[in-house]
């Protein structure tokens, strides 16, 4: 039997209560195919930090390639060949403060008005263009609130918030007598792998040397990441810090915001590594509450109208390192993990912002923007007027059309963005 024949392009394996997808490894596809066309698929995740992010700590003074280290890029240094960093660019006509999130992914003008309609997604708009034959459409995630994808419709896509239903959407499947025995079994810290062991250790017996490696790195990320669920129901059951704040009565445990990002930020590499799904939005969301983080004992609403204060200044220099730092941490995860002659960042465009540019004075221009990976040329900042922003919706366009879509124009776009090219 070739091995063409044997492995096909999507392959499971499965056991009682659990499915799990296997991630795109050289066996499945036939040498001749590998090396006549390049059939890894495009991919593209958009990320929304909805609080903003205080630009004179992300915006470096210089244009170009030879500019300076700023206080948020720190975190992310060793990534900078991979990226580049957007200063003067903004949505024209979407103004109102914080409604528009609503817009981030859209560029329909005017969220406050009474009238206002709402338009699709960049990350909908792909899945309607290249109908993607994976087994979710798109991921609508969200830290803690509200998600930023848009239906056809103008109506926004309910986001799942919790990484343990994500989980179980992506691996546990059966009949619900066996989905609730899994389910029983992960609360009890049982890993998924340890019902698929037998066939798992015989699926690899006809893989080569990098194959197995492959599978073994895909393994272990599946129960780290179960492993961290655990550990972070364990966190909720302790005591929450005594601060001089009155959070909403349905915080829950969105304060151990690190913890809730980490866990998606796992969920998605797996989602992707896996090919269930190509396009991915995740609001990271701020709150009305403090953040348990160390060193910060302000409300992260609170912190990001900050008035010019030098004390919450600080400590939104503290939450906001931290965010920069899980940036980082999603990028080593698509950075290392090898894909046919590449690596997932290779093929990955990681659009990481906000839709606020000065959260203090609730303004949507100017807004920050840093794209990563996704076959561009990168290790530049490209700067433009910040009084007269060029759309954002030019660089969407570049987006969708290095995805393989035939488009033109997207939202507000009225072209392309001038320096941003494909490597």
């Amino acid at each position: 039997m070739s091995t063409h024949r044997r492995f096909s392009r999507r392959m499971f394996l499965r056991g009682s209560g659990v499915t799990l997808t296997l991630p795109l490894l050289d066996a499945m596809t036939p040498t001749r195919a590998q090396a006549a066309t390049d059939e890894r698929p495009r991919r593209m995740i958009c990320i929304n930090t909805t609080l903003g992010l205080h630009t004179p700590n992300l915006f470096p003074a210089k244009a170009g390639r030879d500019y300076e280290l700023t206080p948020y890029l720190e975190p992310i240094k060793e990534y900078l060949n991979d990226l580049t960093v957007f200063s003067g660019l903004s949505h024209p006509e979407v103004d109102g403060g914080h409604p528009a999130e609503l817009c981030y992914l859209t560029s329909a003008p005017h969220p406050r008005a009474d009238n206002f309609k709402n338009t699709i997604s960049l990350d909908q708009y792909a899945v309607e263009q290249l109908a993607p034959d994976t087994r979710f459409g798109s991921l609508v995630l969200a830290s803690s609130h509200t998600g930023m994808s848009i239906n056809r419709g103008g109506v926004p896509i309910p986001a799942e918030q919790r990484p343990s239903v994500l989980f179980k959407k992506m691996f546990v499947a059966g009949t619900p007598a066996e989905i609730k025995v899994q389910v029983q079994q992960l609360k009890q810290g049982r890993s998924i792998m340890d019902t698929l062991l037998v066939e798992a250790n015989d699926f690899q017996k006809g893989l080569g040397l990098r194959d197995r490696q492959k599978l073994d790195e895909y393994f272990s990320s599946v129960r780290q990441v179960e492993q961290g669920m655990l550990a972070a129901q364990e966190w909720a059951r302790r005591p929450k810090p005594v601060v001089d704040a009155h959070p909403p009565k349905d915080i829950n445990n969105f304060v151990e915001v690190v913890d809730r990002v980490r866990l998606m930020i796992d969920l998605m590499h797996l989602a992707l590594q896996t090919d269930s799904t190509r396009f991915i939005t995740f609001a990271l969301n701020g709150f009305n509450a403090v953040p348990a983080i160390q060193g910060v004992t302000q409300d992260w609403h609170n912190l990001s109208h900050h008035g010019q204060d030098p004390a919450k200044l600080a400590e939104l220099r503290i939450v906001e390192l931290q965010v920069m730092q899980l940036f980082g941490e999603l990028l080593s995860k698509l950075r290392n993990t090898p894909e046919q002659g590449g690596t997932l960042l290779d093929r990955t465009i990681v659009l990481f912002g906000s839709n606020l540019g000065n959260a203090s004075s609730h303004d949507n221009k100017n807004m920050p923007i840093l794209v990563a990976g996704g076959g561009f040329r990168h290790g530049q900042h490209l700067a433009f007027d910040p009084r007269k922003n060029p759309p954002l919706c030019n660089l969407f366009v570049q987006f969708l059309q290095r995805l393989g879509a035939d488009v033109s124009e997207f939202g507000s776009s009225n072209g392309t963005i001038p320096g941003f090219e494909m490597a």
